[in-house]
């Protein structure tokens, strides 16, 4: 039978549907422009605008008006499988510095809305357009159309390439494969500020294998192809370049061969700084550009034997000249300014969000469940959030929009004000004990049926942790555990663990696992499973793992090298060969294949398979371009080569971040059959 809650959960991506999200504060804060859906179970984005004085909320641009809902280029659905948007309609937007006029694009077609009237304009560009920004000034849209970097007017005159490929693999104003996946850096060209030329990356993938990944689902498509760095193989060729709109073209000039990566672009004022990261990841630098001659002048360097983190947000300089950005110290990543540190040893700084004139909105925890949002000034450093929860926000025009993400809901709010929220409600209500086990301190989320009487018998267990670099799964926000509380609610004491490795607890955290990956994640995993079975009625002779991507990973390596504790494994999306995973990713903690073998080898799960001795499920999306189905089919053919017996799930049709709404029930069902648990 199949239950309605995880459909409910696909179809208002997780409750998330119709809450405001990306905004946009005019410089003299009387406007702020952000997406919303129409409803809970709408996906299509609309563009609004919130009126600052009177609270009013204007909606600017339907995209169904639009005739939003046709099928998006493939240009358009990769960027957002990279930036993780399953939303339809508008997806994103950009404005002129005054935010006064707003440029979008809907089913390859780009649009122009005049905020103040709310008249939308069709520029008439070439198609599929994408990536669309409007200069500072509001005069010129520059936008992508397949590879080239074009412009047209605001009045949709003179529409004209500024950047063709030169080359049957180069691209221009799009980021590179590992940009988007690994450094989340979205962008591919950045605007002067008096709008009359634009930064460039020029991007050439022809060193960059090719890998196809196929829909079996139609077979008379043709394969996609893809180029996809893995680890130790060759990256794309990534240039900058000062792209005038009178045709000047200026090289940025730095040392390309010693630091391949460019991991952040911004215009910071009249500044120009570019980011630059050597292979190894071991070596950053902050570059000062001059756009009229692309000569570079080395800031800063930072340097780390293990590797150097990127951070969101920096560099920036304030609007009086002092230089924003982070520095590790021991245990304590610390913002600095002018290269003093500046936030206290404890205060993790996560995010700069907003530079404001003088004052820096940024995100940090103290307690790694819970992300507070920050100021500094030259004068004051203050917590500007309190109830415990996940909190985003952006501040400009000395407006403050605040994403409040906490066990009691999902509040937005501009300088105290609510926005609506237009939202489903759940049905299944949360309940979860956080706890820090152990020495280390794990924090760890635990979830019991819902009406549950202690004394009642034990528990089986379900351990769902993700466990990798990319995300913490314990926080203190209801929204992170709609999933878990459904499972919890089948029958299973549902725990999950952040470990060691996982962010939000500072530089010496992320790296404590060392060298060797697989063991103390899983030894994390089981000190805590043990120690919830002191607090809570556990029968820990019947303990399931499942998870997705680093998560599915964890889960497969659970059954197979300790079925002394888990006895059944549900691996949605795993990595099973390192080697097979990207560059940018895998090299920042295991180094370069080359260099460290034993590393990637420890972490593959291909030649474990002769050691299964409990029931295992792989799950994969089979149009899935991050952890590509290799990874399940290898695994599944080392499985079948060992005479190991294992179920294997194809999702036809789904991505890295896409499920079918049948999945968890068939999880269900297969825990209960491994486990030996009566429905």
């Amino acid at each position: 039978m199949t239950s309605t809650y995880p459909g409910l959960v696909a179809r208002t991506q997780s409750f998330t549907l119709g809450l405001a999200r990306k905004f946009r504060i005019a410089p003299d804060g009387a406007r702020v422009l952000f997406l919303r859906t129409a409803g809970g179970e709408e996906p299509s984005g609309d563009l609004w605008c919130y009126q600052v004085a009177s609270g009013e909320e204007r909606l600017l641009v339907s995209a169904a008006s639009l005739g939003g809902g046709g099928p998006m280029s493939q240009r358009e659905k990769a960027r957002r499988e990279r930036a993780r948007d399953r939303s339809a309609g508008i997806g994103a937007f950009h404005t002129d510095a005054a935010v006064r006029v707003a440029v979008f694009t809907v089913d390859g077609k780009l649009y122009a809305v005049d905020v103040d009237s709310a008249a939308v304009t069709e520029l008439g560009a070439q198609e599929p357009a994408a990536e669309a920004r409007i200069d500072p000034r509001g005069h010129t849209v520059a936008y992508v159309r397949e590879t080239e970097l074009r412009v047209i007017g605001r009045d949709g005159k003179d529409d004209r390439p500024l950047a063709e490929p030169d080359g049957p693999d180069v691209s221009w104003g799009l980021p590179e494969h590992e940009a988007s996946e690994s450094m989340d850096r979205f962008e591919g060209y950045w605007w002067a500020p008096d709008g009359r030329s634009i930064v460039a990356a020029r991007v050439d993938d022809g060193p960059v294998p090719v890998w196809h990944v196929s829909d079996p689902a139609h077979p008379e498509k043709p394969p996609t192809a893809l180029r996809y760095p893995a680890a130790g193989t060759p990256n794309a060729d990534v240039s900058l370049h000062v792209l005038g709109l009178d045709g000047g073209r200026v090289p940025i000039v730095w040392d390309r061969t010693a630091f391949e990566y460019v991991t952040r672009v911004t215009w910071s004022g009249e500044a120009l700084l570019v980011v630059v990261q050597n292979r190894p990841q071991t070596v950053m630098r902050i570059l000062s550009v001059d756009p009229a001659t692309g000569a570079t002048t080395v800031l800063r360097e930072d340097t780390d034997p293990r590797w150097t983190t990127i951070v969101e947000g920096v560099p920036a300089y304030t609007e009086s000249g002092l230089l924003i950005w982070t520095a590790d110290e021991g245990e304590t990543r610390r913002l600095t300014v002018d290269g003093a540190p500046v936030t206290p040893h404890g205060l993790q700084v996560e995010q700069v969000l907003s530079v404001d004139g003088d004052v820096v909105l940024f995100a940090g925890r103290e307690e790694p469940t819970e992300r507070h949002l920050w100021t500094w000034t030259p004068h004051s450093l203050a917590r500007i959030t309190g109830e415990a929860g996940v909190h985003d926000g952006r501040r400009a025009g000395g407006v403050t929009v605040v994403d409040s993400r906490t066990f009691t809901g999902e509040r937005i709010t501009v300088d105290g004000r609510e926005l609506r929220a237009l939202t489903a409600t759940s049905p299944v209500k949360p309940e979860v004990r956080l706890h820090g086990f152990g020495d280390l301190g794990l924090r760890t989320a635990v979830l019991l049926p819902a009406g549950h009487q202690p004394g009642s018998g034990p528990l089986p267990v379900l351990m769902d942790p993700y466990g990798g670099s990319a995300a913490q799964r314990v926080v203190a926000a209801r929204g992170r555990y709609w999933a878990s509380q459904w499972f919890a609610d089948q029958g299973f004491a549902v725990v999950i663990v952040d470990g060691r490795g996982t962010p939000g607890r500072g530089p010496a955290w992320e790296r404590a696992r060392g060298d060797d990956h697989p063991a103390p994640r899983l030894q994390d995993q089981v000190d805590a499973l043990h120690a919830a079975a002191g607090i809570y009625d556990l029968d820990l002779s019947r303990v399931g793992i499942r998870g997705w991507s680093a998560g599915g990973w964890l889960a497969a390596l659970a059954v197979l090298r300790r079925p002394d504790v888990f006895h059944a494994g549900i691996a949605g999306a795993p990595v099973t060969d390192q080697l097979l995973y990207s560059s940018h990713w895998q090299e920042r903690t295991m180094g370069l294949p080359a260099e460290n073998p034993a590393a990637y080898a420890r972490a593959s799960l291909i030649d474990d398979a002769p050691d299964l001795r409990r029931p295992l499920m792989l799950i994969h999306g089979l149009l899935d371009d991050n952890v590509l189905p290799v990874h399940t089919m290898r695994l599944s053919a080392a499985l079948l080569a060992a005479g190991r017996p294992h179920t294997v799930l194809p999702l036809p049709g789904a991505t890295h971040m896409g499920t079918f709404h049948g999945v968890w029930d068939l999880e269900v069902d297969f825990l209960r059959r491994s486990l030996g648990i009566s429905s």
